[in-house]
Parts: structure tokens; sequence; C-alpha cells
């Protein structure tokens, strides 16, 4: 009856859909056309909508007589029927909330089919089927929650059971015992493309195994185990009665089971699975699941769950090769290994192809960078060699004229740049202000044919320009300032001061002052502007190869030499090169030393050969202000005083053969290793802690090892000279050298000098000057010497001992002092002649040819450092000089000023004392070094400062000065 009425039904609806589809084709012969111009029917849009029509009735009836069949194939036969007569009818038992435990959804035997286009009839058993994972079910969680872990997960994950014990009313746990059994409550995540069940497709797909704990969680337990049938070694006994008695009771949908036992059979083959313990209700579940959303093949969590004895079979399948053991493991291993081989070899082969793509992106890269910095090599080397050659037919123009230029109106571009090596500037602090200590070469002015432009490294601020104003205007000369944009006031320009915009744009890399005017564009287009239709020419600092680019820039020539000549003549050997070719006296001593092994053996030698030196000297060739220099004393070796007594053995003329001073020698290279690692000290621990440091940095630079003059009585004196392009060399400044805690960093000097007769200091400077022309060395250079009284001679010895091709700070301080006392220096008399004021003068009212003058001496102190002027504003600090009575007498022309170089730091300054005796000028300036080290220090606050070890100085030459005077008084006749 319930077949029959579902038959009428189905024809029903049927029917239903194919008068939906005559009235569809009623429809569409309505809205056929006639064309109105030949009047004839379209024909072909009729035949479309007939064939429509057809084609959907006879894919209704299709349907039903498929439905029809297949429903009539599950039902059982008439000789079956007769069979199974004796079998009991079994009745699903009516389930009540309290039989199946705590309220959780279980899947559902009787859920709703989806319909499907085309139903295949089942005669037999299916031999290959495809994964396919629920959709959607109530009772199945989203996939999602159950991926990224595998059988072990599920092993852990499913032995946590749950106790669930039966209720009053139940009917079917008739042992009394409690009963636990998984059961799968959430959907297995989407396995990928499926394979044949014969070829071990079930192995090679990634979700035939559990892949998370969490799939697998227990389920309330029946009361009882509906259906239960036994498979073994993956194959169901067709005959047995539990079997038979399971298909029976689901013979209606039989055909939903089949895929699922199928499947669960392959598992089961795979694994060699000796036995399993099916419950039959689950099973039909899971084939409704199937039917309803999943693919055709069930996840292996859910394949497991229909087993009883589940925990065991897991365990035999989570058990490694237990696959290869199975049905088709052979085969499935063969498949694995060479899986595994073909992964492992095209992975080989694709790290390999990544590596030469790497390899040539990089060598192509490498290859291109190559080029461009070739063509940028070219390129500069281009154009430095015309700059060069600029530079060179300049200063052969500015040669012919030289003699022209100096007496006619002209603009000097100063530019105090130091162009040292980039190690070098970054290692020296507050490396601007060293650049702006020559700006007193704004004094140049003095010459009323001279117009001064200053770069200056440094923003100053409006308290250092009014200083300079007021100071320069002292000699009646207008001035004009600028910093950047700011304009010059009125009157006739005698100097303005520029600062280059890129040191904004730099403030941290230490760049010299020439190379920042290089990016400058401003800067040096205002510089055209203001020498355009002028003489003009540069004067810089330290040569540096930006120095021929900013004057290619500017086109006016430099006074000074080529950067590589002075890179090769302003080391330590090659000043000491130039003085052996100018025939002046040296210390003891040879150049060039590169290797440690020639450092031995080169002072083994000038030990032995000047056994009167007590002291040798290591002068760095690229170190400037005394950084570079080590000593070590001779008194420390231990066969110092063995040689000695054989020095004094042979003789003086007898110990310069040499056989005799070979013993002496060989002892020597033994000891002098030792000697130096233990007893060699740098002068200046700040940059190099100890020798070690120093040595490295010595044999990897080169230097010098010279004698240090053998007396206690030392001079040290720098004479600044003048190379004219045209071939003379004239004295500009000299004078004895200051020192604080270093003996090889002046930090001042007392001018004129007294330590050498001047005809002496002529000779020696004329000499060193005819040397460097020679060798096309123009313009500033300084010259230091060393004087000092020989014991055994009684004879005065000066010895050059470094050599400076540059314009000097103490050349710029000479400037100032020349300027406010408007006096001159003469050589030939050794002298600083500052005219008499007029209102000193005699009451006679003569005219001479020569006015009088006045010799007088000065103190001049160049780099005074104290961390505590930086409390102090340039006002205050003024205010607080004149306090104490420090200040310069314009009439007089004597007393003291001061030389600004900062207005944010202020820590340094520099000062000039100018008196008519050279001890007075000494004690003024050493009384305002404590004045002034008072006024800003306190007992807790000392600060770090230069004052005190130049005061100590200071003493020692007042104190040298007093003996000289005693002794001269001691030599006189009565």
């Amino acid at each position: 009856m319930y077949n029959a009425r579902r038959n009428e039904e189905e024809m029903g609806a049927v029917l239903v859909k194919v008068k939906d589809d005559l009235k569809q084709l009623k429809r569409s012969l309505e809205k056929i056309t006639v064309n109105e111009r030949a009047k004839i029917l379209d024909i072909q849009t009729l035949d479309i909508a007939i064939h429509k029509t057809e084609s959907s009735i006879r894919k209704h009836a299709e349907d039903y007589l498929t439905t029809v069949t297949r429903r009539l194939l599950v039902l059982p036969s008439i000789e079956d029927v007769h069979k199974t007569a004796q079998i009991p009818k079994w009745k699903p038992p009516i389930k009540s909330i309290r039989d199946v435990g705590p309220p959780r959804k279980l899947p559902s035997v009787v859920s709703p089919v989806k319909k499907t286009k085309h139903h295949r009839v089942i005669a037999g058993p299916v031999a290959s089927f495809q994964a396919i994972e629920p959709r959607g079910h109530h009772n199945l969680a989203k996939p999602e929650q159950d991926s990224g872990m595998g059988l072990i997960g599920l092993k852990s994950r499913c032995h946590k059971k749950l106790k669930w014990k039966s209720e009053p009313g139940s009917t079917c746990n008739t042992t009394g015992r409690e009963f636990t059994t998984p059961w799968i409550t959430k959907t297995p995540p989407p396995s990928t493309t499926s394979k044949s069940m014969d070829h071990g497709g079930l192995m090679q797909d990634h979700n035939y195994l559990p892949k998370s704990p969490q799939n697998l969680t227990v389920q309330p337990p029946f009361n009882v185990i509906k259906y239960p049938f036994t498979i073994i070694n993956g194959r169901v006994n067709p005959m047995a009665v539990d079997f038979y008695y399971f298909k029976q009771s689901y013979s209606l949908s039989w055909s939903r089971v089949v895929f699922s036992l199928e499947a669960l059979e392959k598992l089961l083959r795979d694994f060699a699975v000796p036995l399993a313990k099916v419950i039959g209700e689950r099973l039909v579940e899971l084939g409704h699941n199937l039917n309803i959303g999943w693919r055709k093949v069930p996840p292996v969590i859910s394949l497991l769950s229909v087993l009883e004895n589940w925990e065991e079979v897991l365990d035999l399948v989570l058990q490694p090769g237990q696959r290869y053991k199975g049905e088709g493991g052979t085969e499935a291993a063969a498949i694995l290994i060479q899986s595994c081989w073909r992964r492992h070899v095209a992975r080989t082969a694709y790290l390999c192809h990544c590596r030469r793509k790497w390899a040539a992106r990089t060598i192509a890269i490498s290859w291109w960078m190559h080029m461009q910095m070739r063509r940028v090599r070219k390129a500069l080397q281009a154009r430095r060699f015309r700059q060069l050659e600029n530079y060179r037919s300049r200063a052969q123009h500015l040669a012919t004229n030289w003699k022209h230029i100096q007496s006619s109106k002209r603009t000097i571009i100063h530019i105090p740049s130091l162009g040292y090596s980039q190690s070098q500037r970054l290692n020296l602090k507050g490396f601007d202000i060293l650049q702006n200590t020559q700006i007193s070469r704004l004094c140049d002015i003095r010459d009323g044919n001279v117009e001064v432009i200053y770069v200056c490294p440094r923003h100053l601020q409006e308290d250092i320009l009014h200083y300079y104003t007021s100071l320069l205007k002292g000699d009646g000369a207008t001035v004009e300032f600028d910093t950047k944009t700011t304009e010059a006031p009125s009157g006739i320009k005698r100097f303005i001061i520029l600062t280059p915009e890129a040191l904004d744009y730099f403030p941290t890399q230490n760049m010299c002052l020439s190379t920042l005017l290089k990016y400058s564009p401003h800067t040096l287009k205002r510089i055209r502007n203001l020498i355009q239709g002028k003489r003009a020419y540069i004067v810089g600092g330290v040569a540096h190869v930006d120095d021929l680019a900013v004057a290619d820039e500017l086109g006016v020539p430099v006074l000074g030499p080529e950067p590589a000549v002075v890179e090769l003549y302003s080391t330590k050997s090659g000043g000491r090169m130039i003085f052996i070719g100018a025939e002046v006296d040296v210390p003891p001593g040879r150049g060039d030393t590169y290797s440690l092994t020639q450092l031995h053996e080169t002072l083994a030698e000038l030990i032995v050969q000047n056994m009167d030196v007590q002291r040798w000297v290591f002068k760095m060739d690229s170190e400037n202000r005394g950084q570079g220099t080590a000593y070590c004393d001779i008194c420390h070796l231990s066969c110092y005083s063995w040689a000695l007594q054989e020095y004094h053995h042979c003789g003086p003329e007898l110990w310069n053969t040499k056989w005799i001073q070979e013993s002496v020698l060989l002892k020597y290279l033994d000891e002098i290793p030792e000697w130096l690692a233990r007893y060699a000290r740098p002068y200046k621990t700040s940059r190099y802690p100890n020798w070690a440091c120093f040595l490295k940095t010595f044999l990897r630079q080169g230097g010098v090892v010279e004698a240090y003059p053998p007396s206690d009585s030392i001079t040290c004196l720098r004479v600044d000279l003048l190379l004219e392009p045209g071939g003379e060399v004239t004295m500009l400044s000299c004078g004895d050298q200051l020192h604080a805690s270093c003996q090889f960093e002046a930090v001042g000097s007392t001018v004129p000098q007294t330590s050498v007769h001047p005809d002496t200091l002529n000779s020696i400077c004329t000499r060193v000057g005819q040397a460097c022309l020679q060798r096309h060395i123009i313009g500033y250079v300084s010259v230091d010497l060393v004087t000092f009284l020989n014991h055994d001679t009684m004879e005065q010895k000066v010895w050059a001992i470094d050599l400076n091709l540059a314009y000097s700070d103490q050349l710029a301080m000479t400037q100032m002092l020349l300027m406010i006392t408007g006096g001159t220096l003469n050589f030939r008399t050794g002298c600083l002649e500052v005219p008499i004021p007029i209102a000193e003068k005699c009451c006679e009212q003569q005219i001479t040819p020569k006015p009088p003058v006045l010799n007088c001496y000065a103190v001049i102190g160049i780099h005074l450092f104290h961390s505590n002027l930086s409390m102090l504003y340039h006002c205050v600090f003024f205010k607080m000089c004149k306090a104490h009575g420090i200040g310069f007498d314009k009439k007089c022309k004597q007393g003291t000023v001061f030389a600004l170089y900062d207005s944010s730091d202020r820590c340094s300054i520099g000062m000039i004392t100018v008196s008519e005796d050279l001890q007075r000028a000494l004690v003024t300036f050493a009384r305002n070094l404590s004045d002034i080290h008072q006024e800003i220090s306190s007992s807790k606050m000392q600060g770090e400062t230069n004052f005190k070890g130049l005061i100590k100085n200071i003493e020692d030459v007042l104190m040298m000065i007093t003996q000289n005077k005693l002794l001269a008084v001691e030599d006189k006749p009565a």
C-alpha cells in the first residue's frame, strides 16, 4: 500500500511537470513572430520549443522509471520471503530520551535522502569509490575543527572514555555493568583527490587517516549493541547469521549501506586487521550520512566509529608499516618509495636550480654594479684630471703675475680646511672647531689692497660677529659679515663670512670644509658673484682633492701645492726626506718603516750608532698634533750598561767600525722586542691606550724612528714660510712653542722666538724653502725645529723635526697680533717692532723719515681648553675679565686680546698677551689663566682643562729665563 501510494504520488508529480512544460510550449508558440517583409513563418523557433518540451518529458519519464526499478530491485523476492519466514521479524525499539543518555545529537537513520539526477542500479559490490565528506548534517561538526592531528592524537583522544550508567527504565543493559563506546560527533576534514581502492587509494589520500584527536569524542552508549556482526580478515561472511539478520533488517535501505560497508572492508584489508566487530546500526547511519552529503568514501574516523573494538583496530592501524602488510601493501610501498625518491630528486634539482638562478642573478648584479662603478670611476678620473690641468694652468698664470697681484687690489678666499683622511677626521673631537681656529685670517685686511672672503665651518652667532667687527674696526676697516643670507652693512666691503649650506645636511660626518663647500651650490654662486671682475685666489688649509674641484668651480687659482704632492711630502718620512735634501741637521733616525722586523733592525742599528741618546721616538707618518707619537727610554735595556762600557773602552773613533758593533748589535736584536713590549708608551693614551694598539697602526701607516734630543734643556720653535709662486721664500712668523700635557702638541708660542740666532734661522728656512720649491711645493709652509745644547761640544744644535705643508694656527694668530698692535716682525733682528703712539713722542715737532718703534714680545695661546667655559656666555666672560683687569690698551698697544672660535660650545678660546718684556708677557699670560680658572671652577668642579699644564710650562720657561740672565751677568766682564 505504501509503495502504491508512493508510485501514485510520483506519477502525479511527473504529470504536473509535463503539464508545466506544455504550458511553456504554448507561451513559446505565442511569441513566434512572422517576418513582415517576406511573410514567412519562423520554423526554427518552433522546432526549438518542441525539442525542449520533448527532452523535458523524456527526462521526467526516465527518472520515474529508474526510481520504480530501483525500488523493485531492492525488495526481496518471493523465494527469499519464504526462506526467511522462520526468522522472527525485528521491529526497531522505540527510543526515549532516557534510553540515549545525556542530550547529544546522534546521526539519524531516517534522514531525508537528497535527490540526484541519475541513480545507478546496484548489481554487486563496487570495486572502487572516492572519498566524499558530509556537508552540513545536523549531527556533524565543522570540518575545520578536525584538521591538524594524526592517528596518534586520535588515539589519545579516544582513550578518554566517558562512563554512562543505565538509568531506571532502561531496557537493554542486562549485564548491569557500565558500557562505553566511541562515537563520532564531528565531521572529518574534506579529503583531496581520491584514488582507486585497488591501487592503494585510501593510503595515498591524506584524509584516509584521522588528522585530529578532536575527531573522536565519547558518545553515551546504547543500552544494546544492535545488529552486530564480524568481519574477519577484511571480508564479510555473507552466510553468517548475524550478517544475514542485519542485511534482512535493512534490506529497504541496503543501497545506502553497501558503500560504507565496502569502504570498511577495504580499510581492514589494507591494514591486515584480523578481526573487527561491527555495530550494524551505526553502519546504517554512516551509510545514510554518506548518501546525503559525504563523498563516496567516508573518512577513516567515521569507519572506525562503527566498530565495537575500535581501540584494538586503531592500535593496529597506527603501527608503523602496518599498511604494507595488508592488501596491495607491496604496491603501496613501492609507490611510496618511488614518490619519496622522485620528490627528493625533484627537490634537489629545484634547489640546485634556485642556487644557480641566485648565482646568476648575483653575478649579473655584481657585473652591472662593477660596470657602473667603472664608468663612474672613469668619469671621476677624467673630471679630476681636467681639474688638475686647470689648476696647473692657473698656477702658472699666478706665478707669472704674482708680483703684480701682490701690489694691486685682490680678493683672498680663505678656506681653512683640514683635508685629513677619513679615519683621522672621525677620531678628532670638535673637528669643526679645529677648522675654525684660523678665523684670525680675517686680519689680512690690514693690507689696504686686500678683501677677504672667509668660509666658516661653523654658524657664528651675533656675539662673535660683533666681537670681530669691533676688533677689525680698530684698524679703520669697514666690515661685512654674512652667515647664509644675511645682508652686509653699508660701506666698503672688506671682508665677508660665509657658511656652506651643506653643513646642515652633514652635521655628523666630520667632512673637511672644502668638501662641504663643494656640495654647497648657493655659497659657490655667492662667491662667484663677489669675485666677478676681480683678481682672486684661494688660500686653503691641509690640501684635499676637493680643493681643486672648488677652484675649478670658481675659476680661480689655489695658492698651494697639488694634493698628490702634499700627500707625499706632508708625512714624517716625506718631511725628513726634504730636510736631508736641504742639508739641514735632522735627528738620527730612519723613515719609511712598515714591518716589525724592519723596526727592530733599524732601532738596533740606531742605538748602536748613537750611544748618547737616552730616548727614542716613534712617529706615525699621517698623524698630527702629537697623537701618533710614542717613546721608549734606553735605560730599561738590560744590556745597555754592558754596551756603554764597550763603547767607552773602544772610544768614539774605533766604535764606528762595523765588526766592533756586531756583538752589541746582536745583543740588542735579542732584547729589543721584549723591551718595546714592556716599556714603550704612547704620548697620548686617549687615542692609543697601549703600545700594542699604537704598533698596529704604526706598521699599517708607516712611520719614522728618531732620537730624542740628548739634553735636559730643549726648546721647540715653529717658523712659518710663504713659498711664493715667483720662487722667493718669505718668513711670516716664528715663535718658541709652549706645551701643556704632551711635549709634541703645541698649544701656544712666544713671538718672536729667542732660542736661535736670527741668521742661523734664516739660513735654515731659506734652504728648506728652496728644497720645497724644487719639489713644486708653493704656498704656506711651517717648519718645526728643536734646539738644545750639546754637552760634549757645548755648542747649540738645531734639528729639523717636522714639516707641515699648510697654513698654520700660529700664523693666523700672528696676523691678529700684527693687526691689534700695528707692528711688524723683523726677522733679521728677531724683534716685534710696534710703532710708538703719537702721544708718547717727543715734544719736538720734527718730521722723521721713519716713526720710532718699540720692541715688544707676545705670548700666543692657540688651543686653550676648559670645559667650564661653556657655562659662561661671551658677554659674561668679558665682564669677568674686565673685573680682573684683563684687557687691551689700544694706546699703548699692550694687554690681552682673545680669539673666539665657537658660539655654542665655547670651551676653546685663544689668547694673546703683549708686553715690552718677554718675562712680563709670560707672567701676564699665566696670571690670566689662573684668574679665569679660579672664577669658573670650584673645589668640587675643576673641569677638564689644559690650563694647569700650560701654567707649569710657563713657569719652567720663566725659570730658564732667570737662569740665563744670571749666567749672562756672570759672563759679563767686570
